[in-house]
């Protein structure tokens, strides 16, 4: 444990006379590793794991947060760290891309953190300080992997962020849905880890250097770029959840705590888009046109499968967890379109795409991680995490319902708030494609965009099913009368977030301004002045003429209305109201099986939908005393792709098992054989 530490203290020694951001950075990600060391000498002391360290992580992704917006400048920062094999050290680069989503790992792991202090009971999975060791690591190697400088450091980072994360996920390992999730998360894994590590070795090029410097210098034709560019698209897809190499996602966050929920949607997807950024528009020489189709027509599809099996799900984590493959969807939609206009030389626009596409990274580790954490309170307080026995938790949970109702309004994409913002600036982007040379570009474009339009439009029917179901009418069960509110941690880390949906909703110019420094670093070109020529009160995108939207203008008129409407109630019709009871087609036997259920909620989806889903049905006989009708959509990818695999790997691990018999004269057999074999071999 002492040598373990001495080289970490050396540096953080060193760091308190060093001010540049890139120290600092390093300072926090020693700081995280031993909040997570200390959690080992008390790991049944949930006081002081919960109360003590978790919230100083929250203070480390704080100071991570504001040392990432330092140093968004236009000189990168490079440091060297003597550990590593003899020859191969550490290299570290912060440059505007990576401290990007340093801030956006900062920000959101504090609300996190901060709402993970009051989150954790006794006896809910691994011990308390085991967690907080498993926790911290995870935010130190997602650090990391963004400030990593060579594919050597990137790869121990990376496979430290996905057995950490691991073992976060299979905390509550004693039940076997949970472990079956947990291994086919780190297998999915692994296979990324492989693609990415096969396209450093293309880059690389034989030559010895592992740098990403080198790389940057080497020379590499299209044919070897473009397989550079599959592999990272395939290795950083399963990671974030790509189409299809998502089927990790569905399963793994429902077996998760529902803070690492947010913790894995939130902010390690994104260490994936951060990697094929990398890689694509910064270790690679040139970007080619059918990249971008290919990224265009991929991100589409997963949107779509992503928000149409978001709306059939009656597990509220799963819900979200199918929208997270969706937002991805709209990401690498954003990347795809980006890398259009890159490969046709129109830098103005592709910094529109670019900066579209950062900035829904940054909404969605808000957004989706307040609603984790909603879940995670509903789920504490009901002890139900099922859609059907949720309802009316608005009375008994108004600081939960209200500080949901800003999340789910924000991923909606509903004007004012942050999620409106990304998606009004891809699809600004998409207005401008007809101006591409290409005529079938031009008119597959459009296409394109008209079905974004629509994944968009259905993920506000999702958002809508999940508030409504959970929080509105009445309480399906009885024993959701004693549900409680969030603590105070709780609703600290939970206002966190919210606030933070709300500030990038109404300061979209200053954060656009912030993007400059990335979009210059990518395509060379910036957004922010255009965004700004109208001044701080309005975005534009393109220009005044074409569009332009205020989101303080338009909160100013949802409130004056609001306001307007109160008065004239108040003015002319107080005291003038009769009060009765309502007919309703009788209302005084109105219960909670007369609402809306989430099944039936997703039933128009379902049949719109129907031959994408792989549906089960259970319906009832007539004879039966208690009929219940069930049911199931499930994905056809798993069936037609994976089990089939899964299949032939068992089929061929008992041919090769009849080869061991446990006896000691079968093996000297083999090797026997295999003797003469070579032997025969070498003549």
């Amino acid at each position: 444990m002492v040598l373990l530490l001495k080289p970490m203290m050396d540096s953080l020694t060193a760091i308190l006379f060093s001010p540049l951001p890139i120290d600092v950075m390093l300072g926090v990600i020693v700081f995280w590793i031993a909040l997570g060391v200390l959690g080992l000498f008390a790991p049944l002391d949930l006081r002081f794991v919960g109360h003590v360290l978790f919230p100083l992580g929250a203070v480390g992704g704080l100071v991570l947060a504001g040392a990432g917006l330092a140093g968004m400048g236009e000189r990168p920062e490079t440091a060297t760290l003597a550990l590593g094999l003899p020859g191969l050290p550490f290299h570290l680069r912060l440059d505007a891309l990576s401290a990007f989503f340093l801030v956006l790992l900062g920000a959101a792991s504090a609300g996190i953190s901060i709402y993970s202090a009051g989150y954790f009971r006794k006896g809910e999975g691994a011990a308390p300080g085991v967690y907080g060791l498993q926790y911290h690591f995870f935010l130190a190697a997602m650090a990391l992997v963004m400030l990593a400088d060579d594919a050597y450091l990137f790869m121990v980072a990376w496979e430290t962020m996905a057995l950490s994360s691991y073992f976060l996920v299979t905390s509550n390992h004693k039940l076997p849905e949970i472990r079956r999730a947990g291994f086919l998360y780190l297998l999915i894994a692994h296979l990324g880890a492989i693609g990415i590590l096969l396209s450093f070795g293309v880059m690389q090029g034989g030559h010895g250097d592992y740098t990403f410097a080198a790389m940057r210098a080497s020379h590499l034709s299209e044919f070897w770029a473009s397989v550079t560019f599959l592999l990272a698209l395939f290795g950083f897809g399963a990671k974030a959840g790509i189409l299809p190499l998502h089927v990790w996602l569905p399963e793994a966050h429902p077996a998760a705590p529902s803070p690492v929920s947010a913790l894995m949607s939130g902010v390690m997807l994104k260490t994936a888009i951060y990697g094929l950024l990398r890689v694509t528009f910064d270790l690679l020489p040139a970007q080619l046109l059918w990249w971008g189709v290919v990224a265009l027509l991929l991100g589409l599809l997963t949107a779509l499968f992503g928000v149409m099996f978001a709306a059939v799900q009656t597990d509220m984590k799963r819900l979200l967890a199918y929208s997270s493959i969706e937002n991805i969807g709209i990401i690498l939609v954003g990347i795809g379109l980006t890398l259009i206009f890159r490969a046709y030389a129109l830098g103005a626009l592709a910094a529109i795409a670019l900066a579209a596409t950062l900035y829904h990274c940054l909404n969605h580790a808000f957004f989706k991680s307040l609603l984790f954490l909603v879940t995670g309170t509903v789920l504490h307080s009901t002890r139900e995490r099922s859609l059907g026995k949720l309802g009316g938790l608005i009375r008994s949970m108004p600081w939960v319902a209200w500080l949901a109702l800003i999340g789910t309004l924000a991923i909606a994409g509903l004007p004012p708030l942050n999620g409106f913002v990304s998606e009004w600036l891809l699809l600004q982007a998409f207005l401008a494609t007809p101006s591409l040379p290409s005529s079938y570009l031009s008119m597959l474009v459009p296409v394109e965009a008209a079905a974004v339009v629509l994944a968009i439009a259905l993920a506000g029917y999702v958002m809508v099913k999940f508030y409504g179901v959970i929080f509105l009418g009445q309480p399906r069960e009885e024993k959701l009368a004693t549900a409680h509110d969030a603590n105070w941690l709780e609703r600290l880390g939970l206002g966190w977030l919210a606030l933070g949906c709300v500030v990038l909703g109404l300061a979209p110019v200053f954060v656009l301004m912030q993007l400059d420094q990335v979009t210059r670093l990518l395509t060379g070109y910036t957004v922010g002045a255009t965004a700004a020529q109208s001044g701080w009160l309005f975005v534009v995108a393109t220009s005044p003429e074409h569009a332009s939207y205020s989101p303080l203008l338009f909160l100013l008129g949802i409130l004056t209305l609001l306001l307007l409407t109160f008065v004239l109630v108040r003015k002319f019709y107080h005291g003038r109201m009769r009060r009765g009871p309502a007919w309703d087609c009788g209302y005084p036997q109105q219960t909670a099986r007369m609402q809306d259920t989430a099944e039936g909620f997703g039933q128009p989806i379902k049949q719109i939908f129907e031959p994408f889903f792989r549906i089960e049905r259970q319906m009832p006989g007539p004879f039966d005393a208690h009929p219940r009708y069930q049911g199931k959509a499930e994905d056809k990818l798993w069936y037609a792709l994976y089990l089939p695999i899964a299949r032939l790997v068992e089929r061929l691990s008992l041919m090769i098992s009849t080869l061991q018999h446990g006896r000691i004269h079968i093996y000297l057999l083999y090797s026997f054989v295999t003797l003469l074999v070579l032997l025969l071999f070498t003549r």
